[in-house]
């Protein structure tokens, strides 16, 4: 029988979390799931943690070490439900997730593909969610248009991650799957979620459903230098020619956006080069007026890397003192 939502794990090396993760979707109050485990390689004994897993819906895939993007896929091709969830390995879901989930996408129609919640942080009860207020980030469906901000447009395609988001099969075959190449593990998602924003009626929850562990994460998270930058500044190409004529401007306006924020994170972490680069290839008529321009090119000079390490050497004064 062909189960109703398909739930995939990528897994690497998270032995201490993985059994958190499984409990959680274990818990669901909807039971009508499979649950496909994609071990991307991993070095410690997480594997053999999900093997001994007492849910006989678990199904296990090993791969060399490819990057989450290329373990979600993996899991995309075996799955077999006409909805598909993700979860890493270090998150958990909290009862009601799947249920809510497919609900608010039944109660939508055909035409919403996707459905994002809130979440909390750690183990606290902390949800972020007078922060999404504020960014302009609501509840209901939403498709983006011409008059859409770009700043919003930013917002939303932050609020969108793998998992806190339930989405239909035809998602994926229509937009294909996360960024894969080069073992990406920054961004690779939201390389699929721009075309799908661009293209699609998605809808948002503001309820919490998630509880997101990024203290745990060593992917994207606590880096203790500039992070990688993002695929979809690497190469735009692909979310061009995804992207209808009539947004062309929007998405210019908001690649923009994020290469100057992440241009200063390069300069405050001494790459001023590789900001000024891109800063330069995404700088446009009017581009003055979006955020964080005028800093992006501070931080694309030596006197911005300069001020970065002047910042950070202070940061480290006030921690010792």
């Amino acid at each position: 029988m062909t189960p109703r939502i398909s739930v995939i794990v990528p897994l690497y090396n998270k032995a201490p979390s993985v059994r958190r993760a499984l409990d959680s979707i274990s818990h669901q109050s909807f039971r009508d799931f499979e649950l496909i485990i994609v071990d991307d390689g991993s070095t410690d004994e997480g594997p053999e943690i999900v093997r001994a897993y007492s849910d006989q819906r678990v199904q296990l895939i090993t791969q060399r070490n490819m990057g989450p993007g290329a373990a979600r896929n993996r899991g995309l091709e075996v799955a077999r439900g006409e909805f598909i969830a993700f979860l890493d390995a270090d998150d958990e879901w909290l009862p009601d997730y799947l249920i809510e989930g497919l609900r608010a996408l039944d109660d939508a129609g055909p035409h919403v593909v996707s459905v994002s919640c809130a979440y909390f942080t750690e183990a606290g009860s902390r949800s972020h969610l007078l922060m999404w207020h504020r960014r302009g980030v609501s509840e209901g469906t939403h498709t983006i248009d011409a008059s859409t901000s770009p700043l919003l447009f930013v917002h939303m395609l932050a609020y969108m991650s793998p998992c806190t988001t339930l989405a239909r099969a035809s998602l994926f075959r229509r937009w294909g799957g996360f960024y894969d190449r080069n073992r990406c593990t920054y961004a690779e998602d939201a390389h699929l979620w721009l075309k799908v924003l661009l293209n699609e009626t998605v809808a948002f929850t503001l309820k919490p459903l998630a509880r997101l562990h990024f203290e745990a994460s060593s992917l994207s998270k606590n880096l203790p230098a500039a992070r990688p930058v993002e695929p979809f500044l690497l190469d735009p190409e692909e979310i061009e020619r995804a992207c209808p004529p009539h947004l062309q401007e929007l998405l210019r306006r908001v690649l923009a956006i994020r290469a100057f924020k992440t241009a200063c994170v390069l300069g405050y972490w001494g790459h001023w080069r590789e900001a000024r680069a891109i800063t330069r290839r995404f700088t446009m008529d009017g581009a003055w007026r979006l955020p964080k321009y005028f800093l992006a090119h501070i931080c694309s000079t030596p006197i911005g890397a300069g001020l970065g390490w002047a910042s950070r050497a202070l940061a480290v004064w006030r921690l010792w003192r």
